[in-house]
């Protein structure tokens, strides 16, 4: 089993033990029509959330479709305003931030050459050397718009946009030839440990009481160095899902 495999079934091991424990606590809570989501009444008390997440996906442009996604952190928010708007779309505005301290890339293996000028034809390569695979790093997102719906006394949707960034412990993503040139493979074209990931999501808060609730997500993320490396290939596009379980004040 390769070392991405490994990690991709902790994951789902991790994932299973939160869903199982949120399962756990909806079994645990009361079954009564007083339920209440505290978004469903922010014009009399704006609330605080803290909660943890995994989340997971996948490259869906051009040649990144094999490129896999798996990260686990933290999601901190404050609803700013009351509730205010015109019916199905009455709601709240929310600031939050969010910190994966652990995050992950699977991508594809392949041969590069790292090449210089000279030799007979005008270019000298070296011997092939496997680059890709696994890539960790670290993600923080600081800027998280966030605009709840009030829903009902259980469930309450949101949509949001943000903005982050992420380093590895490689450059990232990995590039070069075939075919081996100048330009793929020489000292000044490589990418960047630095890349930005402007966002937008939608998901769900399912209250399994007044101060605890499930989280479902589904973000669409661009992956760009911004040019800070030599080369900017990115990831134009990926799909990724969360779960979490948040607690509220």
């Amino acid at each position: 089993m390769t070392k991405s495999a490994r990690c991709l079934k902790r994951a789902i091991g991790w994932v299973v033990i939160l869903l199982a424990a949120t399962g756990f606590a909806v079994a645990q809570a009361p079954a009564s029509a007083e339920i209440s989501n505290p978004l469903h009444t922010a014009s009399a008390h704006v609330p605080f959330e803290f909660g943890v997440l995994v989340q997971s996906g996948f490259g869906v442009t051009e040649n990144r479709n094999d490129f896999k996604f798996l990260m686990a952190g933290v999601h901190a928010g404050k609803v700013l305003t009351g509730d205010f708007g015109p019916g199905p779309l009455r709601g709240n505005f929310e600031y939050a931030v969010e910190v994966f301290p652990f995050w992950q890339s699977y991508s594809p293996k392949f041969s590069r050459e790292m090449c210089r000028p000279g030799g007979a034809s005008g270019v000298t390569c070296s011997a092939p050397y496997t680059v890709g695979g696994t890539f960790t790093g670290i993600s923080i997102t600081p800027t998280l718009l966030r605009w709840n719906f009030v829903g009902t006394r259980r469930i309450s949707p949101w949509v949001q946009g943000g903005g982050g960034m992420i380093w590895t412990n490689h450059k990232y993503p990995a590039f070069g030839g075939p075919p081996y040139n100048l330009n793929n493979d020489g000292v000044n074209s490589d990418t960047s440990v630095w890349n930005f990931t402007p966002q937008f999501g939608v998901g769900a808060h399912y209250f399994i009481n007044p101060r605890r609730s499930i989280d479902f997500g589904a973000n669409a993320v661009h992956i760009s160095s911004s040019s800070l490396g030599d080369k900017n290939p990115g990831i134009n596009a990926s799909v990724q899902f969360s779960v979490g379980y948040t607690w509220w004040r």
